[in-house]
């Protein structure tokens, strides 16, 4: 029986030697191994993991090709519904979406669906397969303002159904958060996301970098000058969060987003670059994400001795499992039930030490997770030279305050409809600009539902 086969762990790097290089840490599926793993699948009637999927993969159909040794066809049912699975199969949060529904999961371990995904991608790129269709073109424009997976998803959509779509990127590298903010080892960018981005250039997508749009060009002058049909924004939300407690601007204080992308689009991972990043020996990282999973791992790999500092438990951490598994593999500490509320400098003005209080958990708050309370006289201090705030982040209020018409609620998040569509006509959005903060699948999601709605509005014209 497929559900009696034991769950196929993939092979990684020992956490001693991973920790002194960058390379990926899983080493992925071999063709046997996939195979196996794959021949648990049950094959649904009704596949849950199917409508867990945000964009909606025909999970069963492509892990049963796998299974038959047809990695072709396993690979080309994939590429109908997603343009980034080299990425999918290694970031996204699997075990709560897709994996999470597997019914072999409500008694052993789930299908390892990610895993699978991965191989096939991985596979489909070192066979040089392509199975990328374009209709015939249409003539009408679509300017796509982000390269990352929202835009990057939409754009692809697009071109395959005849549009001309020029991607807007204000960085001098494509891919979005895929370049700037998820490290090496979980994400190789030479290879899986170079990859990616060259499949849409081969469909005719135009990338245009170094563009700031709403300093560059506004979203008036796209739709009116540059007579672009429709825009949609997928520029994510790429502005850090900090505390407000006293000492955030000592040297030595830094948000996760500045300190991971120095680390990627500066090479600080790579020994022939001179990239001037300081960790010093000893670095503290406040929050409890996947963000704040990298930029510990990465200031590990960079030769500081790394602290977590959480407010709550172990059990509310939001960041994957699997990340919290390996950092805690690697030696990196964790501080439960600890916040901060001053950082301390020296006479120089660099970091010394951050001041802690002890917490423990209440009622429940908004997110439905239980609200810390601090201990009366818990202070403690922990020594360190670098704080990295890894807090969450907010939509870049640039697009928004130079756009007439363009509806942002609280949250500076700019509001959609269930389709993407913006209170501006011809305008669309998604992703973490419309969201805030979120995983990759789910901004793709955003993305293709926006590709659609852009298509029903210029054929409704």
């Amino acid at each position: 029986m497929a559900n009696k086969i034991p769950r196929v762990h993939a092979r990684e790097q020992d956490a001693k030697t991973r920790i002194k290089n960058f390379d990926e840490v899983s080493y992925g599926y071999s063709a046997d191994e996939a195979m196996l793993e794959a021949s648990r699948c049950l094959n649904c009637k009704n596949p849950r993991c199917v409508n867990d999927c945000p964009v909606n993969i025909d999970i069963p159909e492509f892990i049963s090709q796998i299974a038959k040794n047809n990695f072709a066809k396993a690979a080309e049912t994939v590429a109908q519904y997603s343009s980034l699975p080299a990425v999918c199969g290694r970031v996204c949060p699997q075990e709560t979406q897709c994996e999470g529904s597997c019914i072999l999961g409500i008694k052993n371990e789930p299908v390892a669906i990610g895993k699978l995904e991965r191989f096939i991608a991985d596979w489909s790129r070192e066979n040089n397969l392509n199975f990328l269709e374009k209709k015939e073109n249409n003539g009408k424009r679509i300017a796509v303002i982000g390269s990352g997976p929202a835009g990057l998803t939409c754009a692809y959509d697009l071109a395959k159904i005849g549009y001309n779509v020029t991607i807007f990127e204000a960085l001098h590298e494509t891919g979005g958060v895929l370049a700037y903010g998820i490290p090496e080892f979980r994400l190789p960018k030479k290879t899986v996301v170079a990859h990616e981005i060259e499949n849409l250039k081969k469909i005719g997508v135009q990338i245009e970098t170094n563009v700031i749009i709403g300093r560059t060009f506004t979203i008036e002058q796209l739709l009116d000058e540059e007579k672009f049909d429709a825009v949609f924004i997928g520029t994510g939300a790429g502005l850090p969060k900090f505390m407000n407690i006293n000492g955030e601007n000592l040297n030595g204080v830094m948000s996760a987003n500045e300190f991971l992308t120095r680390a990627n689009l500066m090479k600080a991972f790579d020994e022939n670059y001179d990239t001037p990043i300081y960790v010093g020996k000893k670095a503290v990282v406040v929050g409890g994400g996947n963000v704040a999973m990298d930029a510990a791992r990465t200031a590990l790999r960079l030769g500081a001795e790394v602290a977590i500092v959480y407010r709550r438990t172990e059990v509310e951490l939001p960041a994957r499992r699997e990340e919290v598994i390996h950092a805690k593999e690697e030696g990196i500490n964790f501080n439960m039930l600890t916040n901060p509320v001053e950082i301390i400098g020296d006479e120089k003005g660099w970091v010394k030490e951050i001041r802690c209080v002890r917490c423990t958990l209440g009622d429940p708050d908004s997110s439905g997770r239980r609200s810390p309370v601090v201990i009366p006289d818990s202070e403690f201090n922990i020594e360190t030279d670098v704080v990295i705030m890894a807090l969450g982040t907010s939509p870049n209020p640039l697009i928004a305050s130079t756009t007439k018409g363009l509806q942002i609620n609280k949250y500076k998040c700019i509001v959609v409809d269930d389709e993407g569509r913006t209170s501006r006509a011809g305008v669309f959005a998604g992703g973490d600009v419309a969201t805030g903060a979120a995983t990759v699948i789910l901004a793709m999601g955003a993305g293709r539902k926006a590709a659609n709605a852009i298509d029903k509005y210029l054929n409704q014209q």
